[in-house]
């Protein structure tokens, strides 16, 4: 291998994060303390190529169905991006590489520095918390949020219910310079139209009726922080105009305020309806729907990420199983894979929880599967020798949606705590509880 400046070498590793010096031939020639710590902290690196430290790779990226970053760069001659699925003593997770091509004396492309950026809330294996998948569409999401993170661009979630836009949010929030501070929520959906205004820009003391003291909105605690709009479709229109004023101008009114307050806030907006179509009926502001989207990411729905239900459903288990050290049997894992999904990974949720709760050993079957997804038809008992069966009695099959509600009713006899309590039981949020509470004809009081 040809020398290198003791410099350079100096250089990366007085860099914070893991950054390594390779060849054309992909062959390592520095890594700093960062890039040891995280991707080889028992061994050296020097002389081995990158593909197989990063990847356990044989061969280079791009002959192994990942995007190579300096094939790419020879191409093009200039700097590239792209997003990765990394070894570490840790297990797979998602880096953001950056790669800068080095020139020699005569210009030709000689060398090449890369550094890497986890996304921390992103993994390729099963974990606790944070998004999961391998599958391309999922990978192509992944790449859009750390290309958009680090920006000040508003970003716009559009997608089916279900598919995770907080989790996705959460993503870009922590992939941004921003992470440090505060995420905050806005579920729009469940604010009354008499509310929006003072929940989010805050009032001052006798405002209103009740308004007994001055109280800060959610854009003021958000401030140095990301703004997460949930269901923005459902605005209201009033409203809309005042929004679109704060993301023009960083400015605000507290309501019963004159003040001019200002904020320093980074939107990102979700919703499964069809903006544009509101738009053009009227009932979303076109200006606004353009500064809410300047960067649009639409989340693929779980029928498209097939692939990362067995990886979904092995970290949903471990969260929602009503006993430790559950697992799905074969059959059961391959049946869910069948499975459409409408209501994305929050049905898959849903499923597996009442699929534990129906198990009586720890391996869940295709049996409980089955009764989970709502399919009703009973499998007859096995007959003695000799003897005929008997008919069975098939009750005609429910919806989903039936069966789901059948469930929260049985759940809702023998509750006795709050709402929220019910919510966190049964893995979904608030706003999803109270609108199956209506569809029940439930009183939604806590």
């Amino acid at each position: 291998m040809a020398a290198v400046l003791p410099e350079l070498v100096s250089y990366l590793e007085g860099l914070p994060e893991p950054h390594i010096l390779f060849d054309r031939q992909y062959r390592i020639m520095a890594a700093n303390a960062a890039y040891r710590r995280q991707f080889s902290p028992q061994g050296s690196v020097i002389g081995r190529t990158c593909h197989e430290v990063s990847h356990h790779f044989d061969v280079p990226c791009d002959q192994a169905g990942e995007s190579c970053p300096l094939a790419r760069s020879r191409e093009s001659g200039q700097r590239e991006r792209v997003l990765h699925l990394h070894h570490t003593p840790q297990g797979e997770s998602y880096v953001n590489i950056e790669l800068v091509p080095l020139r020699d004396a005569r210009g030709e492309l000689a060398f090449f520095i890369e550094k890497m950026e986890p996304l921390r809330v992103a993994q390729g294996q099963p974990a606790v918390q944070g998004l999961i998948g391998r599958s391309e569409p999922f990978r192509r999401l992944m790449s859009q949020v750390a290309r958009v993170g680090p920006s000040r661009a508003s970003v716009l979630l559009l997608g089916e219910s279900g598919t995770g836009k907080e989790l996705v949010a959460q993503a870009v929030h922590e992939a941004s310079p921003r992470a440090a501070h505060c995420l905050v929520v806005v579920d729009c959906a469940s604010l009354p139209e008499t509310l929006f205004e003072s929940e989010l820009f805050g009032h001052e003391r006798g405002a209103f009726t009740g308004a007994s003291t001055s109280r800060p909105g959610l854009v003021e605690a958000a401030s140095g922080g990301t703004l997460f709009l949930d269901e923005v479709g459902d605005i209201p229109l009033p409203m809309q105009v005042k929004l679109l004023r704060l993301l023009e101008s960083g400015t605000y009114r507290r309501v019963g305020s004159t003040e001019l307050r200002r904020t320093d806030v980074r939107v990102v907006a979700a919703t499964h309806r069809d903006l544009k179509a509101m738009v053009a009926g009227g009932g979303f502001r076109e200006d606004l729907y353009y500064r809410l989207s300047a960067f649009p990411i639409v989340l693929p729905p779980l029928r498209e990420r097939a692939g990362d239900i067995a990886l979904l459903a092995q970290a949903l288990l471990e969260r929602v199983a009503s006993r430790p050290r559950m697992v799905l049997s074969a059959g059961a894992l391959d049946r869910l894979q069948r499975h459409a999904f409408p209501g994305n990974v929050r049905e898959l949720r849903n499923v597996l929880e009442r699929a534990s709760l129906l198990a009586d050993e720890l391996e869940i079957g295709v049996d409980e599967i089955e009764a989970a997804l709502g399919a009703d038809a009973l499998s007859a008992p096995t007959p003695h020798r000799g003897t005929r069966p008997e008919p069975v009695a098939v009750r005609p099959q429910r919806s989903l949606r039936d069966v789901e509600l059948a469930v929260l009713q049985e759940r809702l006899h023998g509750h006795q705590g709050t709402r929220a309590e019910l919510a966190r039981q049964l893995g979904i949020s608030e706003r999803s509880l109270y609108r199956k509470l209506r569809a029940l004809g439930q009183d939604t009081g806590s």
